[in-house]
């Protein structure tokens, strides 16, 4: 039986895409959250034009260039004079329609690629001008001028600074789908940046332009939050299965459960993007901090009715960004916090907050300390000699090399044995993974670094939590517990992002603790 929704019967194709939910995952959103990913769930519509140029494999590529030249020559706006900024008419609007619909017919990524690096090198800030405006803000400053003068010159200054592809943004915005185009135009560059299809300082600063820019558009006033339940429309549903890209949607059943009793689901849509979800939380309300998610996402609530006084925690458990173009803007935190509320108003009693998260990275980490202690002859700084001689009994060879082959699938999962003597060391190992390594001071795992930026505390980790094969083969099945107390998540955060200070509980530290006793990276 499929969701209450308009229609009660739904079309075999829909069904089938629930049961099978696509997998073209573009890849994890570094400090979003708890395995926060991106998926295409918006696709673009462009305008009905003719499709703009495609390059056949072998063809000469001068064509397509001079094509992208003279696009863009009459696409992007000149930058009007200081004292003219006001009085300049906007450009046309079949000029921004051009460049849109131009885009949208480049079908291969090397090509958007080609035409984003010549936006960004060709029409970016005009470095003269920087030059001469600070030179004048300079000359002023020494004469000690009167301060409505040496304002004016700044003023000239930060114009100056604006490069000329923001203004090409900025009247594309205000198209029909313009926003939902740059967030996809975003998310190419991105792509193209990862591949290495196009590099350098200008592309740099033309993704860090965009992004500003839509962190602005995307700010928390100008987002709806919006549950999901059973009765939500079907489109809704089936988005929000395919989204779930930590702990996949198997089929209906499954997803009726994640939005059922004990169980809540919001998500944020966009003013531009009314009903489309740009992430996604799920929520399950439970009796008190859960240490894996097989008993969230497998088995059935206690009831069909929720009871109250059944309901101690909540905890989140999945958060997943539906488009790569918005990645590094804030909506994951501000999601959190604006559920709180929810949950708060729905709840009274409720005052436990925790998430329930996978560490992702984890067990590549540890075999590149594998390989690494396997090519200096042996050496092993990991494991106390106790347990290197228990784990050589059970797996038959030497610790690292052995260790490396069957870390490297799911199948060391099948001997009990080796999981019992597995357990303390990776337990201490990962602790210090996501407490003891760093990124430019912050912590090293992505997941990690975006709750304690939110002023969470590294609460708990829990040794078997995920037994799923992405789960064993991410993380060695492992996940933490990041617990919100809310009345210290301000100074929480200001402490982690200022003095780069993680703060975690009694059974973090004395893992931590553990490890630098026993092994000597």
């Amino acid at each position: 039986m499929g969701p209450a929704c308009a229609g009660s019967r739904k079309p075999e194709a829909r069904q089938r895409r629930l049961l099978s939910p696509s997998a073209a995952v573009f890849g994890t959103m570094r400090g979003l959250g708890p395995g926060l990913t991106a998926r295409r769930l918006l696709p673009l519509r462009f305008p009905p034009r003719p499709p703009g140029p495609r390059l056949a494999s072998g063809q000469a590529t001068g064509a397509l260039e001079r094509a992208m030249d003279e696009l863009l020559r009459r696409a992007v706006p000149p930058t009007p004079a200081y004292e003219l900024r006001e009085k300049t008419p906007a450009p046309a609007e079949g000029q921004c329609a051009d460049f849109v619909s131009f885009y949208g017919g480049l079908a291969e990524t090397a090509e958007r690629a080609e035409l984003l690096g010549r936006l960004a090198r060709g029409f970016g800030v005009d470095h003269g001008q920087v030059a001469e405006q600070s030179a004048g803000v300079l000359q002023l400053r020494q004469q000690q001028r009167e301060a409505a003068v040496l304002l004016q010159a700044e003023d000239r200054l930060r114009y100056a600074l604006v490069p000329r592809y923001r203004g090409l943004f900025h009247h594309i915005s205000k198209l029909d789908g313009g926003v939902r185009f740059l967030v996809q135009l975003r998310a190419d560059l991105l792509e193209a940046q990862a591949l290495k299809l196009v590099e350098g300082p200008d592309v740099r600063e033309m993704n860090g332009v965009l992004k500003g820019m839509l962190s602005e558009w995307f700010s928390s006033g100008f987002l709806n939050l919006e549950r999901v339940t059973w009765h939500s429309p079907c489109e809704v549903l089936q988005k929000i299965s395919e989204a779930e890209a930590v702990h996949p949607v198997k089929n209906w059943m499954d997803m009726k459960r994640r939005v059922g009793p004990y169980r809540r689901c919001y998500f944020f849509s966009h003013c531009s993007t009314p009903g489309e979800p740009l992430v996604v939380l799920h929520v399950a309300l439970t009796g008190d901090i859960s240490s894996n998610i097989q008993a969230i996402v497998k088995e059935c609530p206690p009831s069909e009715t929720e009871e109250k006084n059944r309901i101690a925690a909540a905890i989140f458990y999945s958060i997943s960004l539906t488009q790569q173009g918005l990645q590094g803007v804030e909506l994951g935190t501000f999601l959190i916090k604006r559920v709180v509320k929810e949950l708060q108003r729905e709840f009274p009693h409720l005052g436990v907050f925790s998430s329930l998260s996978p560490i992702p990275g984890f067990t590549k980490w540890l075999l590149g300390l594998l390989n690494s202690q396997v090519k200096d002859h042996g050496r092993n700084e990991l494991f106390t000699d106790s347990e290197c001689k228990e784990i050589s009994e059970i797996t038959g060879g030497p610790t690292n090399e052995t260790l490396k082959l069957l870390l490297s699938s799911s199948e060391w999962v099948q001997s009990e044995t080796l999981v019992r003597a597995l357990q303390t060391p990776l337990m201490r190992l990962c602790a210090w993974y996501l407490y003891g390594e760093k990124h430019r001071g912050y912590a090293l795992n992505p997941v990690a670094n975006f709750h304690l930026q939110n002023g969470a505390v590294l609460w708990r980790i829990n040794w078997m939590a995920d037994v799923s094969l992405k789960g064993i083969t991410g993380s060695c099945g492992l996940m933490a517990n990041y617990r919100y107390f809310l009345e210290e998540t301000g100074p929480n955060s200001t402490s982690y992002l200022g003095s780069k200070n993680i703060k975690a509980s009694e059974q973090v530290l004395s893992l931590v603790a553990q490890f630098q006793k026993n092994s000597k990276l």
